[in-house]
């Protein structure tokens, strides 16, 4: 069940920095937007974390080392165009995967034809918040391109092989997926007149060990906040 984990954590834990959005989003419609992905995040992740154990458990009882998401969905929220290009990285390669397995026999196949739809909405979100940026003012413009450097070298993780996701049976191709994967951003931030990151996206000087449970100094953070409520009042209910 490890695949099932590793989806059900990238899900849970960009849920919880999307909700981290409420009272602070720029513009209330925004706030709307923001609330209505991370419900559909946390809405995927119970599907997830329910095939592996308890879904609470799971969610507010793990230390650290035990969650599998990717390291890129952990990062801070930093600005609302940092939080746009880690959108733009994450859900395009979600819309892709989630395709992929939905056209295949694999155990998953059921859940991401139902999640298709909804990831899709994810993706256009975030590529016209991208377009919108960095085709705007020379701040946005600005901020926009930062956004997208400072996320570039946690995106090689994502192409990592899941135990449980690469079999012939879930209709992924690790190779196809990176290399569409790529088209599709490469598009995306020149249509926006933005630069395509340059540095490496895996390799010694790139990011990502989530899969294998290393984490960056604010995702511990982050799931002390997560799991706060439910360790101080165990058994609680309203």
């Amino acid at each position: 069940m490890s695949a099932a984990l590793a989806l059900g954590d990238d899900a849970l834990v960009l849920s919880h920095r999307l909700g981290e959005w409420a009272g602070h989003a720029p513009v209330l419609e925004e706030e709307v937007a923001l609330a209505n992905i991370a419900l559909d995040l946390l809405g995927q992740a119970r599907v997830l974390l329910s095939l592996v154990g308890d879904e609470d458990e799971l969610a507010y009882l793990r230390e650290e080392r035990a969650f599998r998401n990717l390291q890129l969905v952990e990062q801070p929220n930093g600005d609302f165009a940092h939080t746009i290009a880690r959108q733009l990285y994450f859900s395009v390669y979600q819309h892709l995967l989630y395709e992929r397995l939905a056209a295949g026999n694999g155990e998953f196949a059921p859940l991401a034809a139902k999640a298709v739809k909804e990831v899709a909405y994810h993706r256009d979100h975030a590529e016209q918040w991208v377009l919108r940026l960095g085709d705007g003012t020379e701040e946005s413009h600005r901020r926009m391109q930062a956004g997208l450097d400072a996320l570039w070298r946690f995106t090689g993780e994502m192409f990592q092989p899941v135990e449980g996701l690469d079999d012939t049976d879930s209709g992924v191709d690790r190779e196809e997926l990176r290399g569409s994967w790529l088209a599709a951003v490469s598009g995306v931030v020149e249509r926006a007149t933005l630069t395509l990151p340059t540095g490496p996206r895996s390799g010694g000087w790139a990011a990502g060990a989530g899969r294998q449970g290393l984490h960056t100094e604010a995702f511990g953070r982050m799931i002390a906040e997560m799991q706060h409520l439910h360790r101080s009042h165990p058994g609680a209910s309203w």
